[in-house]
């Protein structure tokens, strides 16, 4: 793949850490109002609303190759939409956003070490020293640039379950490597109808002791979480894996921690400090690193 071109699948990465980090807030933002289950619940069935019938042709094309590989598709939908979002909701219900974000910095990491571990894939030098160049930019902005904030951190059962929801994320991020080759709509919407059928009776169950509140705020917040970091955000972060790779993809997912900020301060109020530029600018030199790599020429697809 030409430079440009791997430029513009990561000008797309970027759209889609932006999503994600707004989904991370709503998340937060409706733990009184929607239990985490049923948030994951109505996220994935309102998806899938909207997909399966645009998706339907395609699909139909597909059903021999989706028959064929029905288990790796299955796999992939409960670990990368099912499984992964409820560790995520629910650990977001106890945990702290600076904890959740440092421990989400572990993705590249992780990324790297189960593509190496999984498939044999050596990381690149570049790809090696941009993960520890754009950590270190994550701890800057979720320690404040002081030190003696790291005497203040804490950790309880949520940061726990946030990591779950990283392994498995690091491990879906990887496992894209053996994704059917079916169209992406239809990869799309077989793994979002496997996160409805797998949040519907854990949903069931939670609303047994916990009830909804369904204010416009939060119908708001679910229709955000519904169309744009699940069926957009999916899409783009799906194809992106199948062009520049999974490790070079995966570290683009430091960039949450930056926009957390930038998203508290647009909507929340919260001052921009120094030490948010001074994390940006490490964290997207990270980011950058692997992008100049030199290339073999022609096209090739980060497998």
């Amino acid at each position: 793949m030409q430079i440009g071109s791997r430029r513009t699948v990561y000008l797309l990465l970027v759209l889609v850490m932006l999503l994600w980090s707004g989904n991370s807030i709503v998340a937060r933002a409706l733990r009184d109002d929607v239990p985490p289950f049923t948030l994951a619940f109505l996220r994935w069935a309102g998806a899938s609303l909207i997909v399966l019938p645009i998706a339907w042709r395609s699909i139909m094309a597909d059903r021999a190759a989706i028959r064929q590989h029905w288990a790796i598709i299955l796999m992939l939908g409960m670990v990368g939409v099912g499984s992964f979002n409820a560790f995520m909701y629910s650990g977001l219900q106890y945990t702290t956003a600076a904890n959740s974000l440092l421990v989400q910095a572990a993705v590249p990491a992780l990324v790297l070490t189960f593509d190496r571990l999984l498939f044999r894939t050596r990381p690149h030098l570049t790809q090696i020293a941009g993960c520890i160049v754009a950590a270190a930019g994550v701890c800057i902005i979720i320690f404040r640039g002081d030190l003696a904030v790291i005497a203040t951190l804490s950790f309880n059962r949520g940061d726990a379950l946030v990591l779950c929801a990283v392994i498995l994320w690091s491990l879906y991020t990887v496992l894209l490597r053996i994704r059917p080759a079916i169209n992406g709509m239809s990869f799309l919407s077989l793994t979002i109808l496997i996160g409805v059928l797998a949040m519907a009776p854990f949903s069931a169950v939670e609303l047994q002791s916990r009830a909804i509140h369904l204010s416009p705020g939060a119908l708001a917040g679910i229709a955000y979480v519904t169309i744009f970091p699940s069926i957009i955000a999916y899409f783009l972060f799906n194809w992106a894996v199948e062009q520049i790779g999974a490790g070079d993809a995966g570290q683009v997912i430091n960039l949450q921690p930056l926009f957390g900020a930038l998203l508290a301060a647009l909507i929340l109020g919260e001052p921009v400090h120094r030490y948010h530029m001074a994390g940006m600018a490490l964290i997207l030199i990270g980011i950058a690193v692997p992008l100049f790599r030199p290339r073999a020429h022609g096209l090739t697809r980060g497998r």
